[in-house]
């Protein structure tokens, strides 16, 4: 399989990007610094910590409205904790600010802070991070909001509002001028309290009109960007929009293989320095994607069921996977083979309610951070060695986490 280089545009590490200062960049007046942070939210309390990653302190602690889950900003300045139950969006300042200077970019380090804006909607769902804005979606409302990073750290709010014509567990992702929405079967039958089934995916401009046909896409779910792309799960296969000319994205269907075991995909992550995405396939296997590829699917075994998978952003090669046996595994994306693996939790197992506690990662500075909430840790394991070095206690049940960080110049 041969996965895409692309040109990697250095940025705020967020679990899914990494900033790095070039060796000898900086003028006499400059020193490199590094800092790193934990965002971690309870999984039962209505709670989100910033903890220090180097020495483990808690930097902050916010009361919210409700379980949160957490999504950073693509520039790591802000991470946003969408309440599904409690239906509102808290946003909450960093204190990790990079500036680019060409040659070099600088780190500034503050103190995190709890914004005073906040997002209120029916049931927001999915938070999607695109350049210097982000898109709330709200299940329950007929609407998605846009809304610029700047403009909320300023504490002020404007908002773009997407028509998403009528209430579903859906998505929008914006793509230059025009925004990818998810569209609802508003033919089929619920219950009351049911929401519609997800049947395709539309394109609409600035002005808020269609563009053009809706491309089927059968419970679609789960979206990531790499590159230029944009990618969808799909019953059929995996929905991908590349960018267009006057006539807006272009929408490809890449079906999965037909000898391939029954399933889908539901969850996608989009590599940064190279162009693929990695995608669950089921429960017990994860699929690569080379959308340029002929043959663009790439299927990986896994011992058991996976509870969670992140890329590495500095290792972009490296993708992890825990299993509901406590296995910690490697996955090398370019062999497209399961190259290590050890114990890093006690089995949590897939069985029961879907928001039962079980562990999240996230990747920080060369290091995985695993949330245990059955013993109130984050566990810190080398990505070389997969090796727990050190533990860092956090009250409750520490559950969704991002990490926030990297290196700059500092004067």
């Amino acid at each position: 399989m041969r996965l895409s280089l692309t040109r990697n545009r250095v940025q705020a590490a967020v679990t899914a990007s990494v900033i790095f200062a070039a060796p000898g960049a900086f003028a006499d007046d400059h020193e490199t610094k590094e800092a790193w942070r934990l965002f971690v939210a309870d999984h039962t309390n209505p709670v989100v910590r910033v903890i220090d990653f180097e020495d483990g302190s808690e930097l902050g602690r916010y009361d919210v409205k409700g379980y949160a889950s957490l999504t950073a900003s693509a520039s790591g300045q802000t991470v946003f904790a969408a309440q599904t139950e409690a239906d509102v969006i808290h946003a909450i300042k960093t204190g990790i600010n990079f500036s680019d200077h060409g040659e070099h970019r600088d780190l500034e380090v503050s103190e995190p802070a709890l914004l005073p804006v906040t997002f209120e909607g029916k049931r927001p769902g999915h938070v999607v991070p695109h350049d210097d804005h982000v898109v709330l979606f709200y299940d329950r409302a007929d609407k998605a909001e846009i809304v610029d990073e700047a403009d909320i750290l300023d504490g002020k709010v404007e908002k773009r509002i997407v028509d998403t014509i009528k209430p579903h567990h859906g998505v929008a992702v914006t793509m230059g001028r025009y925004v990818l929405v998810s569209v609802p079967n508003t033919e089929a039958e619920t219950k009351p309290d049911e929401l519609p089934p997800r049947i395709g995916l539309r394109v609409v401009d600035e002005k808020g009109e269609q563009v053009g046909a809706m491309a089927t896409c059968t419970d679609l779910h789960g979206e990531a960007t790499s590159a230029r792309l944009v990618a969808f799960g799909c019953k059929e296969g995996v929905l991908v929009a590349r960018p267009g000319g006057l006539d807006g994205p272009k929408l490809e269907m890449l079906p999965y293989p037909a000898d391939f075991p029954k399933a889908y995909t539901g969850t996608l992550l989009g590599g940064k320095a190279m162009q693929f995405f990695l995608g669950n396939y089921g429960d017990d296997k994860l699929v690569l994607i080379d959308a340029d590829a002929e043959q663009p699917y790439k299927l990986i075994e896994l011992p058991t069921r996976r509870v969670d998978f992140q890329l590495d952003p500095a290792e972009p090669r490296n993708a992890y996977i825990l299993t509901e046996d406590g296995d910690l595994h490697v996955l090398d994306v370019v062999k497209g083979e399961i190259v290590n693996k050890a114990k890093v939790t006690e089995p949590y197992s897939k069985d029961g309610h879907w928001r039962d506690p079980r562990p999240r990662l996230a990747v920080a500075d060369g290091q995985i951070a695993v949330t245990d909430p059955r013993h109130s840790l984050v566990r810190v394991v080398d990505a070389d060695t997969l090796k727990e070095t050190r533990t860092i206690a956090v009250e409750g049940q520490p559950f969704s986490i991002v990490a926030v960080g990297g290196s700059g110049a500092s004067h």
